[in-house]
């Protein structure tokens, strides 16, 4: 396994190749640009590195023509072993069953950027989260403020005026989820975003400048907006905590 000086940023590669050049120069120039690295001479000994669970790559590197195991039989015993997107390499061109199969191609020979930028479209993103459940629901210096300068009876309107509008929101975001309107989710997100946020709403507001910034990731807004109806609810929690009938 070649490791030298590699940054845990970049993904992790298995690269199998039956030709002990191409597989010796590949594998230096991926640990030259900082990658981990596990090589295998051909599909069976690549199953057994993965069956081992000894090295887990993020992406696999395989040539399209090896003796043994290769081609769309390999492919669908690595997609049986691992989540790491396949690429197929080779020095011809590769047939259109392979290339549907596979995640990628790449034409030997190729240059380090070639094999830089395709390892870059890998890379392990940062996850997104739509909101920090640790983060409290209103935030203390906002409300006590309020308090400070208005009656216990009109705070408590304002935050049940902020419930309210919350829940007619939601109903609102999920028939725009539904429509696929992206731009209407940008919208009721960024409106979110100003209401809760003058109110202190802390959660609430995160959640909104989330679907205002993500409008264009449906699923993810739609995870979102679970996470608003809990956010709410932990509102009316507050509501009747601090507001007592």
């Amino acid at each position: 396994m070649l490791g030298i000086g590699e940054r845990h940023e970049l993904p992790t590669v298995l690269l199998i190749d039956d030709d002990l050049v191409s597989r010796e120069v590949i594998a230096t120039v991926l640990t030259l640009h900082g990658h981990l690295v596990q090589t295998a001479s051909d599909g069976a000994e690549s199953i057994a590195f993965l069956d081992s669970n000894a090295f887990v790559p993020q992406v696999i590197l395989m040539d399209t023509q090896m003796t043994g195991l290769s081609g769309l039989e390999l492919i669908r015993e690595l997609r049986q072993r691992s989540k790491a997107g396949i690429y197929v390499i080779s020095g011809n061109e590769v047939p259109e069953d392979l290339l549907t199969a596979s995640d990628g191609f790449l034409l030997k020979p190729f240059g380090p950027e070639a094999l830089k930028k395709l390892l870059e479209e890998r890379a392990p993103q940062p996850e997104v989260t739509a909101s920090d459940p640790t983060e409290p629901v209103v935030n203390p210096e906002t409300l006590a403020q309020f308090r400070q300068i208005m009656s216990e009876s009109t705070v408590k309107e304002i935050y049940a005026a902020v419930v309210t509008d919350l829940k007619k929101r939601r109903g609102a975001l999920n028939l725009a989820i539904a429509h696929g309107d992206s731009d209407e989710v940008r919208r009721i997100g960024h409106a979110i975003k100003g209401g809760c946020g003058m109110a202190g709403a802390m959660q609430a507001a995160s959640l909104g400048a989330y679907l205002e910034s993500n409008s264009d990731k449906l699923d993810n807004c739609a995870s979102a907006v679970r996470d608003l109806s809990a956010a709410t609810r932990k509102l009316e929690s507050m509501l009747e905590a601090e507001f007592p009938a």
